[in-house]
């Protein structure tokens, strides 16, 4: 009696084993090789001649921004978006498991393809820079990058495991502050000064005392790029970068004005001007898609993984993405892909060198599996899809 055929499931399971040292070795180079928000120029060759050798049509330096890229395979209705992130942090390197995540996401787009041309959808990976400081995904979703995106997917590294679609990120805003005043001799002529440095410090003691009477939840923090040159100058320029973070996108603006009002009064107080300047677009907190997670939690655990079920407290993060504006756009998700055994937390050293252990290994090909076949449970499911299609195409 003759073989059945492989099921889809299986097909994308087996082209993604396939893959699979290719995908493992982009995840360590990236690791090795860490590069910066919008300068991740060698990390974004790599991930594009993958994808090239895998049949996909791969645009390069899209929407603008020389490390973004896109890539296609197939045709329908229905487009699979899948989210890679391939930027590191300064000193740090890949303490928040970017290259896990890029792995990961050309490994679910890959194994998608296997099953496209036959069930009649669009697989799209978008290779998103600068998701730790920039907003690379909301300057292509302003710019076009996500407009024929049904839905969106990617994975984010933890030390555990989370499925929760009720779990959300912060919003942000970052922006930067500079102080001017005169300079002059610290020693001879300290009167003729009006002092930068000075400006700066009642800023940070007024946010301090701020703090107190902010809501639970809200979150401003802050560094001093400048704040002077010489100790016998009085110094005439000072730089900071702060952030505020809120719950919601919602709540970001009034947070912002409050802290801003702290460097207006700092300037008022000292005589200086002060400037500020936006360092990235704001980033919006996650609406998780619940049919899409829900999928998501089940391949997780058809990988063999025991992922705990959601409690009765929504799981929230104190971090931010700028997926979160994605998922206001369209149906997404973003959930936590544990590195199993991981002692380490994100943007800590110990989490940089948990993300190239073999547990991080695991963590590639099981998020990559766990997308794919949820890819494949939407594109099978003709009213999920059509439901999703009518919804975000119209």
């Amino acid at each position: 009696m003759p073989a059945a055929d492989p099921s889809p499931r299986d097909r994308v399971a087996a082209r993604l084993d396939a893959y699979k040292d290719r995908l493992l070795e982009l995840s360590h180079q990236l690791h090795d090789d860490p590069e910066t928000s919008f300068g991740e120029t060698r990390a974004a060759e790599r991930l594009a001649v993958l994808l090239e050798d895998a049949g996909f049509a791969v645009h390069r330096a899209v929407c603008g921004l020389p490390t973004a890229l896109t890539a296609e395979y197939g045709s329908g209705d229905l487009t699979v978006g899948v989210c890679a992130e391939y930027d590191a942090l300064p000193e740090i390197g890949h303490a928040c498991g970017h290259n896990i995540i890029c792995a990961a996401g050309a490994g679910a787009a890959i194994a998608l393809a296997a099953v496209a041309d036959e069930l009649g959808f669009r697989v799209k990976l978008l290779g998103t820079p600068a998701e730790e400081e920039g907003g690379g995904k909301v300057l292509m979703l302003e710019r076009g990058a996500f407009d024929d995106v049904t839905v969106a997917m990617m994975v984010h590294p933890a030390p555990v495991d989370i499925t929760d679609p009720r779990g959300s990120s912060n919003a942000v805003a970052r922006f930067g502050i500079t102080f001017t005043g005169r300079a002059s001799h610290a020693a001879a002529a300290p009167e003729g000064g009006l002092n930068a440095a000075d400006a700066a410090v009642v800023a940070q003691v007024a946010v301090g005392q701020l703090r107190q009477q902010l809501r639970d939840g809200y979150r401003v923090a802050g560094i001093v790029r400048l704040g002077g040159e010489r100790t016998n100058i009085i110094p005439e320029r000072t730089t900071l970068e702060y952030e505020v973070r809120t719950p919601t996108g919602e709540e970001l603006g009034e947070l912002r004005e409050r802290v801003l009002n702290c460097f207006r009064g700092a300037a008022l107080a000292t005589g200086t001007t002060v400037e500020v300047r936006p360092i990235q677009p704001d980033y919006l907190d996650l609406r998780q898609d619940a049919a899409l997670m829900a999928s998501y939690a089940r391949n997780l655990r058809a990988t063999g993984r025991e992922v705990p079920e959601p409690g009765p407290v929504p799981q929230g993060t104190g971090g931010s993405t700028d997926m979160g504006n994605v998922t206001r756009a369209m149906p997404g998700i973003h959930p936590g892909l544990g590195v199993l055994g991981a002692l380490g937390m994100p943007h800590t050293r110990q989490f940089a060198e948990e993300v190239a252990s073999p547990a991080g290994d695991d963590a590639v090909l099981d998020g990559a599996l766990a997308m794919a076949w949820t890819g494949l449970d939407l594109a099978s499911d003709a009213t999920w899809r059509a439901r999703c299609v009518t919804a975000r195409h119209g």
